[in-house]
């Protein structure tokens, strides 16, 4: 262990001699002498002691108290005076310079000793003291966070650091003008002095607030505050945590799930609704064949053809939008897409409204059903004219898009890729952000009653994420809006289509189908259309029943009609089932909606043959022929 350094500062040379070797005497190291204040400081700037013993009165241009001031200037060494004058005035000059110890002349060793001993323990704590107080300065204004210490009393700025400076664009001179209710939002004000009433707690919990920027930006928040004593003042020192972009990620994703929750509600209130529209849309169908009724029950009978029509569009948007609507994927062209509706987009608008495309020749293909892209396109226009009461402008424009990690990470359920970007942009009446956070709910409407569904955004937002695509909305209340389309953009070129030749087959037959279907009347009206065609029917109310049904028959079985959702044993393990037994069975599938039993990812396999409900006879007649005959 070294011994502590000590440098005496005496004119009297035999007097320093003696204090030498009384201070060796108790184990101390004299590391040096001098006789003015001068060398004394030059000497202990090349090696600075543990502790430096000071005449007062010293020959030379300046005297003892005034080469411990020039000390403190440069170095912390503590300092002990020695004096023979121990004079009110001068004890006063010396106090200033904040000594550690005074001995009086003429002194002995045991009192050198005590007096030494006692400062150097001083001295060591004032030097933990320090090392302390720098560690914190450094903790303080180096952390990252932004960091603050506030007055209890008036909420004033004592201490701000780097980081709160750089977050909040405040320069230090602005926050020690300001108080902590500054920050905050005017709004806010009340409750944060209601909670600075109540005190802190012990182990007080990070709290939630909202604070305002120099640029008035508002930022969320998390501030953690603990009670502290600064410069003898009560105090709070505080740490802020931006969580601004956190609470984004955090609302955009229980906005994804309340859209998830509301989509399977809708695929199932639509898959329910589905059976009845069958229903009635079936037995129209066969009244309107009899020729028996009179021309007036025969118009009745069209209006209730044509009401289960309109609420068939309906549950058809519903599907989309809960993504569980059955598609025909193609490679589209979206230049020739907008180019082929372009005339009907203009009729459907009005006269009123100028439309613009801005199509890009170079723009990438993408992988969609062609019915649904041209429904978000009609979709939106629709919108945009909507917005524009006494007429405006309605862009589309198409373009290739890359969206990157960076972009990826604020939206979630995006993934880095190349896409094609359909934008449709109005010059209308905009939306406030409370609007645009609910645009794409189902129902959830603008307009007035009797003008609109509310469906037709949330139809457009669950066909883009069928078909793997993102959409985002700019808007401004009197700026209009701007939807933003993103689809995949693929490699593959667009197939040849193959022209249909020939009316469709509404021939019946003579084989034998078992009909599969949970809903006692959509059986029964499957059973009527097809018995009224000539095929054997055999029927039953679900799949365990139908594996019993057909292993008790004796004949052939040459179709299976199965709905794909039944309790139990559902259509695709039926299926399964009997071709077993039946390998050259052929299958259709009925739903109201489809499920992964029957489609991946909303695309149904390419052999599975399907029929939507509701379905017409004349639907189901030419589907089951084609599927016996394919």
């Amino acid at each position: 262990m070294l011994k502590p350094t000590i440098f005496i500062v005496e004119d009297e040379g035999v007097v320093a001699q003696n204090i030498q070797e009384m201070l060796e005497q108790f184990g101390y190291s004299v590391s040096g002498s001098a006789s003015t204040g001068e060398s004394a400081l030059e000497e202990m700037a090349k090696a600075p002691p543990d502790l430096a013993l000071i005449d007062i009165r010293l020959k030379g241009k300046i005297d003892g108290i005034e080469t411990a001031q020039k000390l403190h200037e440069s170095s912390p060494i503590p300092v002990v005076y020695m004096t023979a004058y121990a004079d009110q005035h001068t004890l006063q000059r010396a106090k200033e310079t904040e000594p550690l110890g005074y001995l009086v002349k003429p002194f002995d060793a045991r009192e050198l000793g005590a007096v030494v001993e006692v400062a150097l323990h001083k001295a060591k704590i004032e030097r933990t003291l320090r090392e302390s107080a720098e560690r914190y300065r450094q903790l303080f204004e180096s952390n990252p966070q932004p960091m603050w210490v506030y007055d209890v009393d008036s909420l004033a700025f004592l201490a701000v650091n780097d980081a709160a400076v750089a977050h909040y664009g405040y320069t230090l001179a602005d926050f020690l003008t300001m108080t902590i209710a500054d920050i905050h939002p005017a709004e806010d004000v009340p409750a944060l002095r209601e909670f600075l009433k109540q005190g802190l707690p012990k182990l007080s919990a990070p709290r939630l607030w909202r604070h305002g920027k120099k640029d008035g930006r508002i930022i969320d928040v998390e501030i953690c505050t603990h009670d502290i004593t600064w410069a003898g003042r009560a105090a709070r020192l505080a740490s802020a945590t931006d969580i601004t972009e956190r609470k984004r990620l955090e609302d955009q994703y229980r906005q994804a799930q309340k859209m998830e929750a509301v989509g399977q509600l809708a695929g199932g209130v639509a898959h329910d609704f589905n059976n009845l529209l069958t229903i009635i849309s079936g037995y129209s169908d066969l009244l309107l064949t009899d020729t028996g009724l009179d021309d007036s029950t025969k118009e009745l009978v069209r209006e209730i053809h044509k009401a289960s029509d309109r609420a068939a569009s309906l549950t058809r948007q519903l599907l989309a939008f809960s993504r569980r609507q059955v598609v025909e994927l193609r490679v589209l062209e979206m230049n020739l897409v907008i180019t082929n509706v372009e005339s009907m987009l203009r009729r459907m608008i009005g006269e009123d409204i100028e439309l613009t495309t801005v199509l890009d020749p170079a723009v990438g293909q993408i992988k969609a059903d062609q019915g649904q892209i041209e429904q978000i396109i009609f979709n939106l226009a629709i919108n945009a004219r909507d917005a524009m009461e006494h007429g405006g402008k309605v862009t589309i424009e198409l373009t290739n898009a890359e969206l990157d990690a960076n972009y990826a990470r604020t939206h979630p359920e995006v993934l880095p890729g190349e896409y094609v970007l359909l934008a449709v942009s109005d010059t209308g009446c905009g939306m406030s952000q409370a609007t645009q956070s609910r645009i794409f709910e189902p129902f959830f409407t603008t307009k007035s009653p009797g003008k609109g569904t509310g469906l037709g955004l949330a139809t457009v937002y669950g066909i883009v994420k069928q078909s793997g695509g993102h959409i985002a909305v700019y808007s401004e209340l009197g700026q209009g809006a701007t939807f933003k389309v993103y689809l995949p953009k693929v490699l593959e070129k667009p197939a040849k289509t193959r022209s249909q030749s020939g009316p469709a087959n509404l021939a019946g037959g003579t084989e034998t189908i078992l009909v599969v279907e949970d809903e006692d009347a959509v059986r029964a009206l499957t059973r009527h259309i097809l018995q009224s065609s000539g095929y054997a029917i055999l029927e039953a109310r679900n799949g365990a029943e139908g594996i019993a049904l057909a292993a008790q028959h004796k004949g052939p079985l040459d179709l299976l009609v199965t709905d794909v959702v039944m309790p139990q044993v559902g259509g695709r393990p039926l299926a399964e089932a009997l071709l077993s037994r039946h390998p050259k069975l052929k299958v259709l599938y009925l739903s109201g909606y489809t499920t992964d039993a029957v489609i991946r990812h909303g695309v149904l396999e390419a052999e599975t043959a399907f029929l939507h409900k509701p379905f017409t006879p004349r639907a189901l007649l030419q589907k089951v022929r084609e599927v016996l005959d394919g």
